[in-house]
C-alpha cells in the first residue's frame, strides 16, 4: 500500500513537473515571439545598388552610378536612424557581393542580397539606384514595386510623392509595378526600387553628385518610408 502511494505521488509530482514545463515553454516564445516582432518591426534594410567590379549605369562624362548610390544610402541610413529605426545596409563600401572567384559575379552578388533580405527579415526594403536612357531629355525619380504586392504599391507611391514633391519634380512620375526585377520577385520583404534620377541627363546627373541634392533624396525616401510605417 505504501508503495502504492509512493508511486502516486511520483506520477503526481512529474505530472506537475510537465504542465509547469509547458506553461513556461509556450511563455518564454510568446516573449521571443514579441521581442522578435518589436526588432523587425523598426527594421529597415537598405540595399545599394551594383558596387565592386559592377558600376551600375554609366552617365555623362563616365559618372559611374554605384557611387551615386552609395553616398544616398549612407545619408538616408543616418536619416532613418535618427528617426529610431534600426538600418541594415547591404554595402558600405565600394564592394560587390560576391566572390572574386565566382563564374558568375552578377548572380552571385543578386543571390546574397535577396539572402540578407531573408537572415535580417526587415519590415520593409528599399533598393538604391540611378537610371540612364538613350534620349538625355529624359529625367526625374521613378519608383518600382512588385506588381501583385499591394504593400509594396503602397509604400511605392508614398516613397513617389514625396520625390515628386521634395525635388521639385517638373513633370513628376507615377510608382510603377513590375514583375521582372529579380530583387522585386524574390524578396520575401516589402521592397522597392528607387532610381533616384538619370545620370544621362546632364542636369540631373550634376546635381546627383552634389550633397545638397542627395540629401534632398535621402530625406524624401524616409518621409516615404516613415508615411508609410505609420499607416
Amino acid at each position: 500500500m505504501n508503495y502504492m502511494k509512493g508511486y502516486g505521488m511520483e506520477f503526481l509530482m512529474a505530472c506537475l513537473l510537465l504542465v509547469s514545463f509547458l506553461i513556461l515553454s509556450k511563455q518564454a516564445a510568446q516573449v521571443a515571439g514579441t521581442m522578435s516582432t518589436a526588432d523587425n518591426s523598426r527594421t529597415v534594410l537598405v540595399d545599394v545598388g551594383h558596387g565592386g567590379a559592377d558600376p551600375g549605369m554609366i552617365g555623362v562624362g563616365g559618372l559611374e552610378e554605384k557611387g551615386i548610390n552609395l553616398q544616398i544610402a549612407v545619408k538616408l541610413k543616418a536619416i532613418l536612424e535618427e528617426k529610431g529605426y534600426t538600418v541594415v545596409m547591404t554595402r558600405e563600401e565600394d564592394k560587390g557581393l560576391y566572390d572574386e572567384d565566382s563564374r558568375n559575379q552578377k548572380a552571385q552578388d543578386m543571390q546574397r542580397r535577396i539572402a540578407i533580405i531573408k537572415e535580417c527579415r526587415p519590415v520593409l526594403c528599399v533598393s538604391i539606384h540611378q537610371n540612364s536612357y538613350q534620349d538625355s531629355e529624359v529625367y526625374g525619380p521613378q519608383v518600382f514595386y512588385y506588381e501583385d504586392s499591394a504593400q509594396g504599391k503602397e509604400l511605392g507611391e508614398l516613397i513617389q510623392k514625396e520625390l515628386n514633391t521634395g525635388l521639385e519634380v517638373a513633370r513628376p512620375r507615377v510608382a510603377k509595378g513590375n514583375k521582372t526585377y529579380y530583387l522585386l520577385k524574390r524578396s520575401e520583404s516589402v521592397l522597392n526600387i528607387v532610381e533616384c534620377g538619370f545620370l544621362t541627363n546632364p542636369k540631373e546627373a550634376e546635381l546627383l553628385q552634389t550633397e545638397e541634392y542627395q540629401k534632398k533624396v535621402a530625406e524624401a525616401v524616409a518621409k516615404g518610408i516613415d508615411a508609410y510605417l505609420k499607416e
